[in-house]
């Protein structure tokens, strides 16, 4: 029996970005399958934030086509735009947060933006996101000023998953992260996509973050696509500017503490945490 193909949210094709004489991209073609962790690498200059910006409409590519949950992003209208970005949430690297608003009213910011709301159900459902990131209650009422930096990334996760989106955006989620912060987050991100089946696009260059979560990795180089695959593939490819790129001692230290890291949680207890999750939503 044929296999379903597996269906992509995001496709660009033939995708050119030039600011005046320079070339960021140049025929670029990249996909992203419904529910997988994609992480995007490449060295500096390769386009890898271009890249986000043009998917989330931040801006325009100056050829190609980009398709994100099934609609052409490059030739949509300003109301039908507003409307896609609801379904999707971003979290900017440096956290992105509003310093002169706590971050209860943070997290809430996209709810009173986007829907009609109470102030009393968006107060209660911006908690419950909070809540979900690992966070204790009080630091609702702190300013993004008075986090630590595993805390303002969590912070910042949580409001990106205000409006219960389909696709997450985490522009180097673990940057300027201590380890321990760092697995934290990144084992974060793997319990959100199991518990909500999110599709998650990571810039990165974490390569702890790679082997511990990424199920395929995008290279990006000589204003392209290079390779496509699961780490263990690119560490293999026969291509030299890739293998390069993941060879040596941080590269196999990094696989190695992945191999030997206990799962987050089975598959059970990801079911009963989902279900302990729904049923709050409920009683919320």
């Amino acid at each position: 029996m044929q296999q379903a193909k597996t269906e992509n949210v995001i496709e660009m094709r033939g995708v050119t970005t030039r600011f005046g004489e320079h070339v960021v991209h140049e025929n670029l073609d990249f996909d992203v399958r419904r529910g997988e962790i994609m992480a995007v690498v490449g060295g500096s200059g390769s386009g890898k934030s271009t890249l986000l910006r043009e998917i989330i409409l931040l801006q325009k590519p100056a050829a190609g086509s980009i398709h994100v949950l099934g609609e052409d992003i490059t030739k949509m209208s300003e109301e039908a735009a507003l409307d896609l970005r609801r379904r999707w949430g971003v979290m900017f690297q440096s956290g992105g947060l509003f310093g002169s608003l706590n971050v209860l009213e943070n997290i809430g910011l996209p709810l009173r933006e986007h829907t009609d709301l109470s102030d009393t159900l968006i107060d209660r459902i911006a908690a419950l996101k909070l809540s979900l990131t690992g966070l204790e209650a009080d630091a609702a009422k702190k300013l993004p000023s008075e986090l630590s930096g595993g805390m303002l990334k969590r912070a910042a996760l949580a409001r990106a998953l205000a409006l219960d989106p389909e696709l997450l955006f985490l522009d180097e989620p673990t940057a300027g992260l201590d380890p321990a912060s760092a697995d934290g987050v990144d084992q974060l991100v793997l319990q959100m996509r199991d518990t909500f089946g999110l599709t998650v696009v990571v810039i990165t260059h974490d390569l702890d973050l790679l082997w511990s979560i990424a199920d395929r990795v995008a290279m990006l180089g000589e204003h392209r696509v290079l390779a496509v695959g699961t780490m263990e593939e690119l560490t293999q490819s026969e291509l030299p500017a890739v293998r390069e790129y993941f060879e040596g001692a941080r590269t196999a230290a990094a696989r190695r503490r992945a191999e030997h890291q206990p799962e987050a949680a089975n598959a059970q207890e990801r079911k009963v945490e989902k279900r302990e999750v729904e049923s709050t939503w409920k009683q919320k």
